[in-house]
């Protein structure tokens, strides 16, 4: 929890810029996602992954235009950046 935590503590403390860099971030890690599932095909499962990954990057850049809490904002970051780094690995394998 310690490293979540200080983690939390940068990116409250310098939130503007904490907060341009996790659009930017979680962006490009949500194109590369969507990119390497639709590089494996458009079936419904490929479709699913699309849909959920797509979703998930819009919440983020949602709550951090919409000046949620910063808990908020950078756990929908964090879940983005661990969703979008999930499925580039499993359709790469």
């Amino acid at each position: 929890m310690t490293l979540y935590n200080t983690t939390f503590e940068r990116f409250h403390q310098n939130f503007i810029g904490s907060a341009t860099l996790s659009i930017l971030v979680q962006s490009c890690l949500g194109g590369a996602a969507a990119m390497s599932i639709l590089a494996n095909g458009t079936s419904l499962i490929q479709m699913i992954q699309l849909a959920i990954i797509v979703f998930i990057s819009i919440i983020a850049n949602t709550s951090i235009l919409a000046q949620m809490t910063h808990k908020f904002i950078f756990n929908c970051v964090l879940l983005s950046t661990v969703s979008s780094i999930f499925f580039i690995v499993i359709n790469l394998l």
